[in-house]
């Protein structure tokens, strides 16, 4: 008697999921039919903020790591023709961006932690950087689909920022206290002093996106988009680093349509 019921209620569960199933999918076949999409995309971010142009305090890029920046996105688009040519998406990112550069500077105005005070000047030497943004974004993209394998769009972007960190150390150089003639501090034989701007990060960022997809299968598609923010990573009232400096970044991934 045991045995029936619990394969009567096996078969009843098996029933209701095939039936949902079917339902979903009914609903997802009548959505593609009146032009709507649905995409969920991965991928990574390689790229950094730069100054542009490189600014002449900066004398040389010596290293540069893009660090791991994985992304995860939600994408609905609408399709405004029976061909589905021409259409609209709109998407919900949720995104790391970061890099880890060491430079040569010359008259870098900065401000360090030298001894546990704060000392600002113009910095001559070793500069090593690791910047770092999570961020919720929310592109708005034009599309056009050339066939059924390859499609672009390009559109605009806003970002609020989640987390962030821009930090690092000097380290082979010496400080100008102040102006680029006022007190040496000079940081040699592995003496290094720290930095960190975090405080200062912008929390909103805007800019533009352009990129484009291959469907390699029914369902997969391998992605490319190209984004450049037009706003500095910095609080407009950020003064010690004399110089924007500007997020732009390549995303490379997959995604699956369903």
């Amino acid at each position: 008697m045991k045995l029936k019921l619990i394969l009567a209620l096996l078969l009843a569960a098996v029933a209701t999921n095939i039936q949902a199933q079917q339902e979903r999918d009914q609903n997802l076949i009548n959505s593609e039919k009146n032009g709507w999409e649905y995409e969920v995309r991965a991928g990574i971010n390689i790229g950094g903020a730069t100054p542009l142009p490189l600014p002449v305090e900066i004398r040389s890029i010596d290293s540069y790591n893009p660090k791991f920046a994985g992304s995860l996105e939600g994408i609905v688009t609408r399709w405004f023709d029976t061909q589905k040519q021409w259409g609209v998406s709109v998407g919900l990112r949720l995104e790391n961006k970061g890099m880890e550069t060491g430079a040569t500077v010359k008259n870098y105005s900065t401000e360090i932690i030298n001894d546990g005070s704060h000392v600002a000047g113009h910095w001559t030497g070793y500069v090593k950087t690791k910047y770092s943004n999570t961020l919720l974004t929310l592109p708005v993209m034009a599309n056009y689909r050339f066939n059924n394998r390859w499609k672009v769009r390009a559109g605009l972007f806003a970002s609020l920022r989640l987390d962030g960190d821009f930090s690092g150390h000097v380290s082979d150089g010496y400080l100008r206290q102040g102006n680029p003639t006022g007190e040496k501090i000079t940081f040699t034989d592995g003496k290094t002093a720290t930095y960190d701007f975090t405080s200062d990060l912008r929390h909103w960022q805007w800019g533009v996106q352009i990129g484009g997809s291959w469907r390699a299968y029914k369902h997969f598609s391998v992605n490319a988009d190209f984004t450049w923010a037009f706003s500095d990573i910095f609080k407009s009232d950020f003064k010690t680093i004399t110089f924007n400096m500007y997020p732009i970044y390549l995303n490379v991934g997959f995604g699956y349509q369903f």
